[in-house]
């Protein structure tokens, strides 16, 4: 995967556009809570009409969704778009889609159109299903947040609210502290992801270039034997061959009843012998401190130490 370039950074009164490109809301009080923390920041906070669809599992139908994305995605006032909630369904969006380049991509040429300065550049803000999203746009060369969504902010503490908006608004992250596996140091591209999400991007267009990245990986919900029959996919398609470094963020609710391995032990067997460094513990995903973290920016994990620190520029 190649460097990612981060959007300028946000100032007050910029706009901020809100979309539901996955599950339908539920959680509208802690909805209104993310809003409102954006809007005491001073940024313009626009939420979509559509924001209460719903079409099933989804919040509404794909096209109003894609809609959604794209009206955010090519205002040029709009300078961040957060998403509302994960569940399912962004990568239904992915379908033949490709990032618009400009407001009107037809008014230049298709040789800039891969370039990432001739490209609209603004922030996605999200995680979980928003997996899918980040991917995708990472694979354009832009730079997303794997953060935390409205429906979550604000059951954030205060350093991890304030790690989000030190990312966006230009200033530099401090590392994060886990649980070292050994095995030394090792610098490379950092992709952040739901691990069941990104398993069912594996071999689409979606994925990105694997070569030479620190995986930063999290799950909520599934079971230690689903966890390992994912595992085994990626250690059968190879995956793992080509990454640099593993960091580990928060498996929650993957406990199982009896008998079963525990997720803590699924993790160490099927990735303790890659003979790569791996950090665990780190204090992002879901069910506590989801730690923002920039997708595509080069990062170092101290796999002796248990640090995971980031390298950036703002963009600008």
């Amino acid at each position: 995967m190649n460097f990612c370039q981060l959007p300028p950074p946000l100032q007050p009164g910029d706009l901020l556009r809100v979309i539901a490109p996955s599950g339908a809301i539920k959680e509208f009080e802690a909805f209104e809570k993310g809003v409102q923390i954006c809007r005491d920041r001073g940024y313009r906070v626009e939420v979509s009409t559509s924001i209460s669809d719903r079409s099933g599992y989804l919040a509404g139908t794909d096209e109003n969704r894609r809609r959604q994305l794209e009206e955010a995605w090519i205002d040029p006032e709009c300078k961040a778009i957060l998403c509302a909630r994960g569940g399912y369904g962004s990568t239904r969006l992915l379908e033949n889609w490709i990032w618009p380049a400009s407001e009107d991509e037809s008014e230049i040429p298709q040789s800039k159109i891969q370039n990432p300065k001739s490209k609209i550049q603004k922030w996605l803000i999200g995680f979980s299903d928003v997996t899918a999203l980040l991917w995708s746009l990472g694979k354009t060369g832009i730079a997303g947040v794997h953060g935390p969504l409205l429906t979550t902010l604000a059951a954030e503490p205060d350093w991890s609210i304030q790690r989000l908006f030190d990312l966006v608004e230009g200033r530099s992250l401090e590392p994060l502290k886990g649980i070292g596996w050994g095995g030394g140091r090792v610098s490379g591209i950092l992709l952040p992801a739901n691990f069941t999400v990104a398993t069912h991007l594996l071999n689409t267009h979606i994925q990105p270039d694997l070569d030479g990245v620190i995986l930063a990986l999290e799950d909520v919900t599934e079971f230690p034997y689903r966890i390992d029959r994912a595992l085994t996919q990626w250690r059968m398609c190879g995956v793992f061959q080509h990454v640099r470094g593993i960091a580990l963020g928060r498996f929650s609710r993957c406990d199982a009843p009896a008998p079963s391995f525990s997720v803590e032990e699924v993790l160490r067997d099927r990735l303790g012998d890659l003979g790569i460094p791996i950090v665990s513990d780190l204090p992002f995903g879901h069910d506590g401190p989801n730690a923002a973290l920039p997708v595509g920016i080069l990062a170092e994990l101290d796999s002796d130490r248990g640090i995971l620190t980031f390298t950036q520029s703002t963009g600008v």
